[in-house]
């Protein structure tokens, strides 16, 4: 048992002690500007699989494709607008972290606003309706002796 105990802990250590392996393993970029847009641009995309990370944050297989085929865009000198006009062609609106504002994506974008002027309507109407009850219960039998 102890010989166990002893075994865990140190197959334990070893995984806490291990190096931490980097999610983007290419290279940087040797013009800091170039890999500043990199990262900005890795930011704005989302991760297809993940669904709530950027292709920056992601482990997933299609998040280190696509970061790869962020840089191939990059190297062949697209603009900011080319590659994410291309990125959204080729995975639709979904791919964009923040999507645009278009007809299709109002309730996307006004949901919040409509939750929460429900729940205050609906709080004001809780309100109303127990400030208009009597102050006195009438069916407690302790108010009608005197």
């Amino acid at each position: 048992m102890v010989c166990l105990t002893a075994c865990l802990m140190i197959v334990g250590m070893t995984l806490a002690l291990s190096p931490a392996y980097a999610i983007d393993e290419a290279p940087a970029f040797q013009d800091p500007a170039l890999q500043a847009r990199y990262e900005r641009l890795a930011r704005e995309l989302r991760c297809l699989v993940c669904r709530s990370e950027t292709i920056a944050d992601s482990n997933a297989p299609l998040a280190t494709d696509l970061r790869r085929q962020l840089r191939e865009l990059m190297a062949a000198g697209q603009s900011d607008l080319q590659i994410l006009q291309y990125m959204t062609d080729r995975y639709g609106d979904y791919v964009l972290y923040k999507p645009p504002l278009v007809p299709r994506t109002w309730l996307l974008w006004g949901a919040p606003f409509l939750l929460l002027f429900g729940g205050a309507a609906a709080a004001v109407a809780v309100i109303v309706r127990k400030s208009r009850l009597p102050d006195t219960d009438p069916s407690d039998p302790g108010l009608g002796a005197s």
